[in-house]
């Protein structure tokens, strides 16, 4: 603890800054994170994020395994977005073989990772009101969620970890009528949405916790790294499907598509909710733009044949991908071999986490759940 000696006339006294251990396995957080903050009083002094705790050296793991392998690990670190996971894996695997996909695979992936952008979307609106003591949106935000979960397990087998993509495509085509389901989840989603909604949009108390605290400027955006729903809602208007499109969001980004970035200028906890919430009717949009793609496109296959041993050229290569949270980058070192010789991850939490260090003092120690559930990260996301 450190000392601080405050005057008061002819006398003084001494008081001692409370460090305070928040974690490492406290309600509050999403998995094993551990903050270190100083108070004075009410008042944070510093924080100091502390992490590590759920470290399982992916990267290191991904060198000893076969290009075919990696992506069961790929999917892993952030386990709400294991489908986008995949993707900038297998991306940077192709670009560098050159291969072409079948378009049936392009649309179907680009179908399900805005699918997976939905799920884990209404993950956070679900579970920040909880942390904020508001019980009843999670059950809303569930019922929403197995609608799509339902879909996403019949094509791929898995309810969290697909394991879908491939290198070249996908694992399969998905069943006769699934395209139906889907626009029938989609609808259902659609339908009751506006209850989720209106359990969070204008009330009193989460308004009181929210509007106003945790701002987080433009400036400490673009310092810091931060990407995502959270970059944007501090006026940051990026988005990689768009900006730097893959997939076919040239296509559903291109004027008079269905794709747009949401944004909001205030950068405190209420705008970071809104474009959460916001961002799910322009994936549910985006979604149903890719089933009518679908529908134009003639049957054929969904994935390339591979070699046996599959050998990616000696050189390197940069993939990033949109994820639900952030920028999700994946730096491809090959040698010529069957396993990459290094394979750097840079996800989005970790970034968004970090900046918390810059957030979170000169705020009052009541509002630190409000700001830390706002900042939408994954634990295993910032450990990897």
């Amino acid at each position: 603890m450190s000392e601080t000696t405050v005057a008061l006339g002819a006398g003084g006294f001494t008081s001692a800054d409370m460090v305070l251990n928040i974690g490492p396995q406290h309600p509050a957080t999403h998995g094993v994170l551990r903050l270190r903050i100083v108070l004075d009083g009410e008042r944070i002094v510093s924080a100091d994020p502390i992490i590590g705790y759920m470290h399982r050296g992916a990267e290191k793991l991904f060198e000893v395994r076969d290009y075919r392998q990696i992506t069961v690990l790929a999917n892993r670190h952030d386990w709400l977005s294991a489908f986008g996971n995949e993707l900038g894996v297998v991306l940077a695997v192709e670009q560098m073989l050159g291969m072409e996909v079948p378009a049936r695979a392009v649309w179907l992936r680009t179908l399900l990772a805005e699918l997976n952008r939905v799920l884990s979307h209404l993950m956070f609106l679900g579970s920040y009101p909880l942390e904020l003591g508001a019980i009843t949106p999670v059950f809303y935000a569930f019922r929403e969620r197995e609608e799509l979960q339902a879909v996403m397990e019949e094509a791929s087998g898995g309810r969290m970890h697909y394991m879908f993509n491939r290198i070249g495509g996908l694992k399969e085509d998905v069943p006769a009528g699934w395209s139906g389901r889907v626009r029938e989840a989609l609808a259902a989603v659609r339908r009751r949405l506006p209850e989720l909604e209106s359990l969070i949009v204008g009330n009193e108390i989460l308004l009181a916790r929210t509007k106003g605290v945790g701002v987080l400027d433009r400036a400490t955006v673009e310092a810091y790294g931060v990407s995502g729903p959270i970059a944007r809602a501090a006026g940051l208007d990026i988005d990689l499907r768009r900006d730097a499109p893959y997939l076919a969001y040239a296509e559903l980004f291109a004027p008079g598509g269905p794709g747009r970035v949401v944004t909001r200028p205030e950068g405190d906890c209420l705008a970071r909710l809104e474009v959460l919430l916001e961002q799910v009717h322009v994936s549910l949009d985006l979604a149903e733009a890719c089933l009518d793609r679908l529908a134009e496109l003639p049957p054929g296959p969904v994935n390339q044949r591979l070699p046996k041993v599959l050998k990616v050229p000696e050189g390197e290569h940069y993939v990033a991908t949109e994820n639900p949270l952030g920028f999700n980058g994946y730096y491809l070192v090959s040698t010529g071999e069957k396993t990459p010789w290094r394979l750097k991850l840079r996800s989005a939490s970790f970034s968004n986490v970090q900046v918390l260090s810059q957030m979170l003092p000169g705020q009052l120690v009541a509002d630190m759940v409000a700001i830390l559930g706002s900042m939408f990260f994954v634990v295993g996301d910032v450990d990897k």
